[in-house]
């Protein structure tokens, strides 16, 4: 344990640099969006499913995934952030001045999807995967609760100020932040070099895309990934409402929405310390279980106060084990070199997944009314994404298995 612990003190600045990266990036939009919404729909007019709809725009954002986890392997994380730290700032002050037409918040809604994605784990874990090894799981942990922490702490403050200034200045005051948080993660990002260990890739693309392909690690993931991701639509942008639907109240709104980020921090370092002692495709099924069992819970007709938050919680819990879940098992099974590579096409079919997650609501509002049929059916699917988990390669912890 000192030489565990004695890894993460060493490499402080790589964790720290990625933690207020993600904290500061496209990764907080979710929490943003889920307290913004009912705000939104309330002043412009827009219904539950026109909104919901607008989730699965960000399927014009799957190509550009790969794409930049592939430029982040050849050029480096720190170039490549820059250019989400310039933007999302940018994006929320232009959402701030909306007139009331959706289309201007589509416009910006995928504009953002486009090119902040430079500020997401497809990114910024790539500099712990870089300098951690014995302790990866614990750190990817550590990187990835960024999000929640802030969700944790900045959520409640934030939903308060929304209420007292208003929507417009909600924006703005998350432009600021962002803008500030993000230049100092640049700041104290250590230096990438070229060539070998860990620094970025001289490789082509022609040698290393069919080595990823013949891994089966490969596959297993993406179909898990698929399946676990198609309900990702509501902790992104749809918590708010989905708990108004279960006749939540405005006060209590703010709690579960704490809760859920309280779950997400919990679930994050629970499978980042199983997955440096277990069985990696153990971990991954248990995590991702947990998932199924929270959404059938807040698909029932149960509507206590306690059930609710048991179904948020279970929720949270397995969407942070998720995030510290792939970036371990792409980084164990395919190295280093290639890590934002293949990453960046996992975010991709993940965001395929929420996507169709967001079309398959849309439709279910429109029919009944309820989120409940659409709950029903995801945890269905994660539940079949955590049995195919288990067909992952197997090695012991912390050792990479070979493509």
């Amino acid at each position: 344990m000192p030489a565990y612990l004695q890894e993460l003190r060493a490499q402080w600045r790589p964790l720290l640099a990625a933690v207020i990266g993600l904290s500061s990036g496209y990764s907080i939009t979710s929490y943003i969006t889920s307290i913004m919404a009912p705000h939104l729909l309330r002043e412009f007019g827009w219904s539950k499913a026109e909104f919901a709809a607008v989730g699965s725009l960000t399927l014009v954002c799957v190509l550009v995934f790969p794409f930049i986890g592939r430029l982040t392997d050849v050029v480096g994380v720190r170039r490549t952030a820059f250019v989400g730290v310039i933007a999302c700032p940018v994006g929320y002050g232009l959402l701030s001045r909306m007139n009331g037409d959706i289309r201007v918040y589509i416009a910006l809604f995928v504009a953002m999807g486009l090119i902040c994605i430079t500020t997401t784990a497809t990114v910024y874990s790539r500099v712990v995967v870089q300098h951690v090894v014995h302790a990866r799981g614990v750190a990817l942990a550590i990187v990835a609760s960024g999000p929640a922490a802030m969700g944790v702490l900045a959520a409640p403050l934030l939903n308060q100020y929304v209420e007292a200034q208003g929507w417009r200045a909600g924006y703005v005051l998350v432009a600021v932040v962002s803008a500030l948080l993000g230049g100092l993660a640049l700041v104290l990002m250590p230096s990438e070099k070229r060539g070998g260990g860990a620094g970025v890739t001289r490789r082509a693309a022609r040698e290393d895309y069919p080595a990823i392909f013949r891994n089966r690690a490969f596959w297993v993931l993406a179909g898990a990934m698929l399946l676990c991701n198609l309900p990702q639509i509501i902790a992104l942008t749809q918590l708010n409402l989905m708990l108004l639907d279960k006749g939540v109240g405005a006060g209590g709104i703010a709690v579960m929405i704490s809760a859920f980020a309280s779950g997400t921090l919990a679930g994050r370092f629970a499978c980042g310390l199983a997955l440096d002692r277990l069985p990696a495709h153990l971990v991954a099924f248990a995590a991702m279980a947990l998932s199924s069992v929270g959404l059938f819970v807040m698909a029932s007709p149960l509507s206590s106060p306690a059930i609710v938050a048991l179904g948020v919680v279970l929720i949270g819990l397995t969407i942070g084990a998720e995030g510290d879940l792939i970036s371990y098992l792409v980084a164990r099974a395919f190295g280093v070199q290639v890590y934002s590579t293949v990453m960046g096409m996992m975010t991709a079919i993940i965001a395929g997944a929420a996507s169709t997650g967001a079309i398959i609501l849309s439709l279910t509002l429109r029919s009944g009314g309820s989120f409940g049929p659409f709950l029903t059916f995801c945890g269905v699917a994660v539940l079949a994404g955590a049995i195919l988990l288990l067909f992952m390669p197997n090695s012991p912890p912390g050792e990479p298995v070979p493509a």
